[in-house]
């Protein structure tokens, strides 16, 4: 949170950073959720996708899982819970405190100049019905990551392209959402053009 109240994306990662802290030890899913909030489903879904951007996506089956929360989170935001779930395999999976914050230092420069620029506007797309068809793209595209594992780096490009999504929906900025739209369209051509053009 910034000094204001407002959220912004370097909070996110100050929360992830305060959590990992400076010991080596195992932080579950279910910490970082109690960390960032259970009814920040936009912060959440940040904070994930970032991990899967970050290094950190060099952790064997790490894109597969994140896909799968993210499917878990969105299809909640779709039926408009108010507070989300998890289910309990999904958060007793742990990721080495090191590790993520090894991810936050190398996010950290990047989300510091983004946070810079975004800010509320073209907010009509972050209501219903306009907000459906971003999150049945995110819904779509987090299915499809447990298979991205065999296509280079495509897995961290799936999961940036998500994490525009939640940065636009966090800061309440619609021309982010929008943007993550055109980028999630595109990723498609991109995987069939790596198979297609080899």
């Amino acid at each position: 949170m910034s000094d204001t109240g407002r959220p912004t994306l370097s909070g996110v990662l100050d929360e992830m950073e305060h959590l990992s802290g400076g010991a080596d030890r195992q932080i579950t899913v279910e910490e970082i959720i109690d960390c960032l909030g259970k009814h920040s489903f936009a912060s959440t879904i940040l904070a994930f996708s970032l991990i899967s951007t970050s290094p950190a996506s060099g952790i064997p089956g790490i894109t597969a899982f994140i896909g799968l929360v993210v499917l878990f989170l969105v299809v909640q935001m779709i039926f408009g819970r108010d507070s989300l779930w998890l289910p309990g395999f999904v958060m007793r999976r742990d990721i080495a405190a090191k590790k993520l914050r090894e991810g936050v230092r190398w996010l950290r420069r990047p989300v510091d100049f983004v946070d810079r620029y975004l800010h509320e506007r073209s907010t009509f797309i972050l209501h219903r019905p306009w907000i459906y068809l971003p999150l049945f793209m995110v819904m779509a595209l987090s299915m499809f990551m447990p298979f991205m594992e065999v296509v280079p780096t495509s897995g961290s490009i799936a999961s940036a392209m998500i994490a525009v999504f939640a940065a636009g929906y966090l800061m309440r900025d619609g021309r982010v959402v929008i943007l993550s739209m055109i980028l999630m369209s595109l990723l498609p051509v991109g995987v069939a053009w790596f198979f297609l053009g080899r």
